[in-house]
């Protein structure tokens, strides 16, 4: 646990050095749970987004975006549920005064038990060696047994009690546990209450005419009230999608685990529309399809599982999170949900307004039902970054600190760095600079001394460097360093561009997810 804390600060840390996260206004002391992508970060994000986007619309035929505004009409909240139904138990600690989500804690007591489990797994793999069965071993071995079993128990009561509104059960199973405060280890616990997530704000010029409004909690509302006006303009057949990334706002009640939980944060969604009856067979599409698309990145399948809810929301006939090993544990990346009819048909009762879909094959009106993908942008961006982060031990003794972003992703994909800073090799290197700058993002860096710059080009997750050196003046050549093996290799300046384009494509790393 220690080692993953220390993970977790470098994390921190190696973000705000290198210009990647910075706490928001910070001059003024931060605002909680909410944070600035710096000039790294940004491309990094943008990248993420792009890679998203292009494997999501482009590559679909029946899916096109949209870009809805982030305040609607107040009703669009009643109707989809939020005003009433958008909370989560909290629980106050009445000697550290902490707030804390009463599920998370639970969770978070559960997650424990499976790491038990998987040590024991991890240390029958090492003795069994290549005889190892996992199935065997998970389904036979008493100590795992039960570590599972108690997991699964304790996850399921919680359930149970959250689905019928017990929150004083969900208090009993947090004493019967004998969870403490992380921080502090009290076990004092207040009573467990619902909160709203949403933020409110106002419409108007002045204060007694004002509309209260309020910031959107999810971007989905924005597809499902515009379903008609895409599938009319756009003369969409079902099935087909709408997809849309953009910022949501939620007043959590435990923003932690830097973007992991934040109030500001941006979604990646696409709301898939089908024909009743149909659902189950897209929710499993979907959900080997972005299990695919995480893969194609690298980060190691070991890294990734599916959790099926126990407690579905109240629009959902099936759903289940694609998770992944963050620094802190397995936590949930995406969701995948089957969210019936309820949305299009809560709109048409509060609106007055038919949302229905006109199929011109059968002569006949349905509702149709919505299978829905949707991943955290900024966890995405935190779960590529955490994986990336490695300290190598070099063949002299030396610690090398390199940010092994799939090249795809990363912010810069090439730094240009003249030998000296003399003997036109800085003409060389920013002419190499001009010509490549059209197809990539790519630096300029002649400070300190090359060595120096590597590492540094290391710590940034740039996947090449590109050296002009007095040969470059006689024979139009340059080395390319790989920043993940440190092989260098002696190239023409006019091969650049393919060198760099085979590494960095999104073609290339897409295919891997078909």
């Amino acid at each position: 646990m220690a080692k993953q804390e220390d993970l977790f600060k470098n994390v921190v840390s190696h973000a705000k050095e290198y210009g990647f996260i910075f706490p928001s206004s910070e001059i003024y002391d931060g605002l909680s749970a909410v944070y600035d992508y710096a000039q790294n970060g940004v491309e990094l994000k943008k990248n993420i987004r792009e890679y998203w986007w292009k494997a999501m619309v482009q590559m679909h035929e029946n899916i096109v975006g949209l870009d809805a505004a982030i305040l609607m009409h107040p009703t669009t909240w009643k109707a989809s549920g939020h005003v009433d139904a958008f909370n989560d138990p909290l629980i106050d600690n009445k000697d550290s005064k902490k707030r804390y989500r009463a599920d998370v804690l639970i969770e978070d007591y559960a997650e424990k038990l499976n790491q038990k489990a998987e040590k024991e797994i991890a240390k029958a793999s090492v003795r069994f060696g290549d005889a190892f069965n996992r199935e065997e071993f998970v389904s036979t071995n008493a100590r795992v047994v039960e570590y599972l079993s108690r997991k699964k128990e304790i996850l399921e009561r919680m359930a149970k009690s959250l689905g019928d509104e017990n929150l004083e059960d969900v208090k009993a199973l947090i004493e019967e546990l004998e969870i403490a405060d992380p921080e502090t280890g009290s076990r004092n616990w207040t009573d467990v209450k619902q909160f709203n997530l949403m933020f409110g704000t106002k419409l108007g010029a002045s204060a007694e005419n004002a509309m209260d409004l309020y910031l959107r909690p999810e971007t989905a509302q924005g597809i499902f009230v515009n379903f008609l006006n895409v599938q009319k303009s756009g003369r969409m057949k079902i099935p087909f999608g709408i997809a849309q990334t953009g910022k949501a706002f939620r007043n959590e009640i435990v923003a932690r685990q830097f973007i992991f939980r934040m109030r500001e944060f941006e979604q990646m969604e696409m709301q898939f529309f089908v024909k009743p009856g149909e659902e189950m067979k897209w929710y499993e599409y979907w959900k080997k399809t972005r299990l695919n698309w995480h893969l194609s990145l690298g980060l190691g399948k070991e890294n990734y599982r599916f959790h099926d809810h126990e407690k579905l929301a109240h629009y959902a006939n099936a759903a289940a999170d694609i998770e992944f090993n963050f620094p802190f544990g397995f936590k949930e990346l995406e969701g995948i949900h089957s969210r019936t009819d309820f949305d299009l048909k809560a709109h048409e009762q509060f609106s007055g307004k038919k949302m229905q879909y006109f199929d011109t094959e059968t002569n006949a009106n349905y509702t149709p039902y919505v299978v829905e993908t949707s991943v955290g942008l900024d966890r995405m961006f935190l779960a590529v970054f955490s994986n990336s982060l490695k300290e190598e031990t070099l063949e002299d003794g030396s610690i090398r600190t390199v940010l092994q972003l799939p090249a795809v992703l990363a912010p810069t994909k090439a730094a240009v760095l003249p030998l000296v800073k003399k003997d036109g090799l800085p003409e060389i290197a920013k002419g190499i600079i001009e010509d490549l700058k059209w197809d990539f993002k790519v630096a300029y860096d002649e400070k300190d001394a090359v060595g120096r710059r590597y590492r540094r080009q290391d710590a940034l997750g740039t996947p090449f460097c590109i050296t002009a050196d007095h040969q470059t003046l006689e024979d139009q050549t340059v080395t390319v360093r790989h920043r993940d093996s440190m092989k260098q290799d002696r190239v023409a300046i006019v091969d650049l561009k393919t060198i760099i384009d085979s590494e960095v494509s999104m073609k290339s790393w897409l295919m891997k997810a078909n």
